[in-house]
């Protein structure tokens, strides 16, 4: 599967973004990872919006708020 056709990140100016280099979501997902974030993508599945933070918590809490 290409990576960069399924890929939601806006940010194609990333260096880890599928668009710029092949090794696909590894990069994105190992640097979130590292910090302890989930990458925009699972975000985005919820609601396609820029975000402040990128944590597990914020991810709940979006995730609870769209259950309501």
């Amino acid at each position: 599967m290409d990576m960069s056709q399924f890929c939601t990140c806006k940010d194609r100016a990333c260096p880890l973004h599928p668009t710029n280099h092949d090794k696909g979501c590894t990069p994105c997902i190992a640097k979130n990872r590292k910090q302890g974030e989930i990458p925009s993508c699972f975000f985005r599945q919820l609601r396609d919006e820029s975000r402040e933070g990128y944590t597990f918590r914020d991810f709940a809490e979006l995730v609870l708020e769209s259950e309501s």
